[in-house]
């Protein structure tokens, strides 16, 4: 008697749709998204957001947005939310469906192995500039530039940085500020 062959499902940005709650979807698999991030979670992406808007806001970069979650469809079946974006063109649609210059994730303890492995080749593939992986236990900012269509980790704990996020847009991020509490 032969086994029985196991159906998975394979979802698209179709069925993404219709769910309710917080999801992503990898490769047609979903990923639950809840509970909501810890209050320390949410503090350091606010700390984060003020510093990158505040440089934004300072440089020649008027082309460049930050965004928290918002859905990014990098295939059909493949639909993330970093925690934190910047996009320095314009979104047409109700998701970003091409490569942000910058994203970053702050880890969770549900999230960890996917951000530091999955998200990371993810992101590589996709070409996105840089990739900030913020770990709230050791207090550090994992900054990742793209460079021959790999990441290079740059720095780790670092006091400032310069991130060429467009042509001709820099924009210098103090991290000295950053409430860890």
């Amino acid at each position: 008697m032969a086994l029985a062959q196991k159906i998975i499902p394979h979802y698209t940005y179709e069925d993404y749709l219709h769910w309710e709650g917080r999801w992503e979807l990898i490769e047609g698999h979903p990923i639950a998204m809840s509970p909501l991030p810890s209050p320390q979670h949410q503090r350091i992406t606010v700390e984060l957001m003020v510093a990158f808007h505040n440089a934004l806001k300072k440089s020649n970069c008027n082309q460049c947005k930050i965004y928290d979650p918002i859905d990014y469809k990098i295939k059909d079946d493949t639909i993330v939310a970093p925690d934190i974006l910047i996009v320095c063109k314009a979104i047409t649609k109700k998701f970003l469906d091409f490569s942000p210059a910058l994203v970053i994730e702050v880890l969770s303890p549900s999230t960890a192995v996917r951000d530091r492995h999955t998200k990371y080749e993810i992101y590589q593939e996709q070409g996105i500039k840089y990739y900030l992986i913020v770990d709230i236990d050791k207090r550090s900012i994992e900054i990742y530039e793209l460079s021959n269509s790999a990441y290079t980790l740059k720095t780790n704990n670092v006091l400032d940085f310069n991130f060429l996020l467009d042509d001709g847009c820099s924009v210098k991020v103090d991290f000295t500020e950053l409430d860890w509490e």
